[in-house]
Order: C-alpha cells, then sequence, then structure tokens
C-alpha cells in the first residue's frame, strides 16, 4: 500500500473520495503483518468487499474498523479521516464546535471523536530524552488577583513539563502533562515517565526538585524570570496561547488529552509529510474506547 504522505488538502480529498477508500486504508493497514481470527487464531481468510475479512474455518467476519478508535463510526469514515487529517497537520487544530460546523456533526458527536483520537497521541514513554533537558513547572489558567505563581489554593492547573534541546539551543521534543502540586513527588514522574537517567538536566531552584537530583544529573539554577530557559519557556507560552485561543477553557480531567495533541504535533514537526499516516496507524493499533470511559476518565 502507498501511504498518503503530505499536508495538501486537495491531494488528501482525492485520494480519499468515499468511506471505501477509507476502507481499504485501514484494512491495509490492520493486516499489514497478516490476518489471525480474532476467534479462533486461523491465519487464513476471504476479502469482502468492504474489505472486511472472513475467516475460513470460523467463519467470523471482521471489518477494517472493528476494534479499533475507528469502531462503530457512524458519521461517516471519510468525515473521521478528515478530522483526523486536520488534528495532526494543523498547526492549531481546531475546537470540537468548529469541527461540528465544518463537517457537519453534531458538536458532541465530534468532541467524543476528537478525544478519541487525542488517545492515539499519548507518548509510549517507549523514547526517554536524553542530552540536554529543561524542567520547568507552570499553570494553566486565567489571572486570580492575590494568587500568584505556585499558590495552591489557585484554580489554575498546574503542569510540569520538559523539553530536550539540540545542540544549538533548539527544541527537539517537549512533553508536559498535570501534576496535583509541586512535590518532589509529583515532579518526579516527568524524569521517570519521559527522561532517561544518563540526560543532563537543568532546573530552577524550587526545592521540590532537589531529592530528584539524587538520582538524576541535575542542575539548578536561577530562572531570572524564564531568561536562562529562553526555548522551555516559548514552549510554556505556546502551550498556553494554544489552549485559550483555541478551546478558550478545559475541563481538569481533559487536559492532559490537550497536552498530548499539543506534543504529539510539535515532537513530529519535522516529519508533516508522515504524521497522518501515523496517526492512522495508532488508532488501528489502539483498542477501542467507549464514550462512557471517555467521560469518565
Amino acid at each position: 500500500m502507498e501511504i498518503f504522505k503530505g499536508q495538501n488538502l486537495i491531494e488528501f480529498a482525492e485520494r480519499f473520495k468515499s468511506d471505501q477508500d477509507c476502507r481499504e486504508y485501514l484494512s491495509n493497514i490492520k493486516w499489514s503483518e497478516g490476518y489471525i481470527c480474532r476467534k479462533c487464531k486461523h491465519s487464513k481468510s476471504q476479502i469482502r468487499k468492504d474489505y472486511a475479512r472472513t475467516c475460513n474455518i470460523c467463519s467470523d467476519t471482521e471489518s477494517a474498523m472493528a476494534n479499533t478508535l475507528f469502531h462503530k463510526v457512524k458519521f461517516g469514515l471519510r468525515k473521521a479521516f478528515f478530522i483526523c487529517f486536520e488534528m495532526s497537520t494543523s498547526t492549531k487544530s481546531l475546537s470540537a464546535s468548529q469541527t461540528a460546523v465544518r463537517f457537519g456533526v453534531h458538536e458532541r458527536t465530534a468532541r467524543m471523536f476528537m478525544q478519541k483520537v487525542r488517545e492515539a497521541m499519548k507518548s509510549s514513554e517507549d523514547f526517554p530524552m536524553k542530552g540536554v533537558v529543561n524542567v520547568d513547572e507552570y499553570v494553566v489558567g486565567s489571572y486570580e488577583e492575590g494568587k500568584p505563581g505556585r499558590s495552591y489554593d489557585s484554580n489554575k492547573k498546574k503542569a510540569v513539563c520538559a523539553v530536550e534541546l539540540t545542540d544549538d539551543g533548539k527544541v527537539k521534543r517537549f512533553y508536559t502533562f498535570q501534576i496535583p502540586d509541586y512535590s518532589a513527588k509529583s515532579l518526579k514522574k516527568m524524569f521517570v515517565k519521559h527522561i532517561d537517567i544518563t540526560a543532563k538536566v537543568t532546573t530552577d531552584k524550587w526545592k521540590g526538585y532537589n531529592p530528584i537530583a539524587k538520582d538524576y544529573d541535575l542542575t539548578q539554577i536561577l530562572s531570572d524570570k524564564g531568561s536562562k530557559f529562553k526555548a522551555l519557556h516559548v514552549m510554556i507560552h505556546q502551550v498556553k496561547s494554544w489552549i485559550r485561543t483555541t478551546y478558550s477553557w478545559v475541563s481538569e480531567k481533559n487536559i492532559n488529552r490537550y497536552f498530548d495533541e499539543f506534543c504529539y504535533r510539535i515532537n513530529r514537526s519535522q516529519s508533516k509529510d508522515t504524521i497522518f499516516n501515523n496517526l492512522i496507524k495508532r488508532m488501528v493499533k489502539a483498542d477501542n474506547i467507549t464514550h462512557e470511559k471517555i467521560i469518565c476518565a
């Protein structure tokens, strides 16, 4: 199968003219390593006209969308592909209300499917950052008088972030997620999830990093209002600005999904030609998530 490459919307529309074109694409990805029956584990099958597979032994028929994040998409597979294309190749993505208008679906339907896409955008955590890494904590939310910085009684959402830098100080990779507080236990989650033990880490003088310095090559310096962490603070500004201007507000339980979307695009900014195909592969390999699980997560 020839994978789709690029960011051209006209070329994308020409490639995926119907739901059948999308089913064929999913089928080629889903069974790229061969067919195995989900019931009897037999490896021989017949291909149906809608690109489903029927087992030669137990006659179980499995669609290309079954048990993937496209499972039971009722608003049209082509529309789902367009939403995935928009979320992966654009710079800022769309809000659910904008997506609903552009693709002719209900706003709740758009929001639920977009959350499924964000689930596929989660980091695998298999490739920790190495080399020069900067770590900092920040808040997301509107200004609250009398509650600056690390105020614990603030309604702002607390987060920690890390950026891996190139030799010339440019951003190579970026990760961020929400934390309940600024304790060493909470901050260390970033190190465990995304930072290699050999990395040379720099943080500010916040006392929460002191216990972590025992296990990592960690240097603490004065932030000087962010001037010592320019690349990192540019990324913090971008993620906060993106959430504020695109969504205006994000709930406590969903903010990590939005962080995952931002990091997914940033970390693949040098491979935009294949980012859509990468996302579709992730969605095919992922297990289906029901709407109830998305709401309760």
